[in-house]
């Protein structure tokens, strides 16, 4: 790990958080948001902790697994990491999908936290 840029390290790190708090309490996931975070979820936009921490809480599945296929970290040019995952999900008795998400980290008070954030579902229309 120590042969890779530090960005790669903190984004890898921070994605391992991520999909390890959401798969098993999602609620939890407030500490990782700011009020000015924003998220966008299948195309609906939400703004503050306290409203993407709901929106995430109130998916209609009661568990569920991710399995990153790849992720890829970036660092800005005003110090944040870009990172981008690609992975699989199982949520409930539901058939496997596919995901990408993004996120934009920011240093803040000594840790990192996600101001940006894009999920959508890999669905195509056959």
């Amino acid at each position: 790990m120590g042969d890779r840029p530090i960005w790669e390290q903190i984004g890898s790190s921070f994605v391992q958080h991520y999909y390890q708090v959401f798969d098993t309490d999602r609620t939890q996931l407030g500490a990782i948001y700011t009020g000015e975070s924003c998220l966008t979820w299948e195309g609906q936009q939400f703004q503050g902790k306290a409203a993407i921490v709901e929106k995430l809480s109130s998916l209609p599945f009661t568990k569920i697994a991710h399995s990153i296929t790849a992720q890829d970290h970036q660092p800005t040019p005003d110090s944040c990491i870009l990172s981008m995952v690609v992975g699989q999900l199982k949520a409930d008795d539901d058939q496997v999908l596919g995901f990408h998400q993004t996120f934009l980290l920011k240093s803040y008070s000594s840790a990192w936290v996600c101001t940006n954030e894009i999920f959508r579902l890999a669905l195509h229309n056959l």
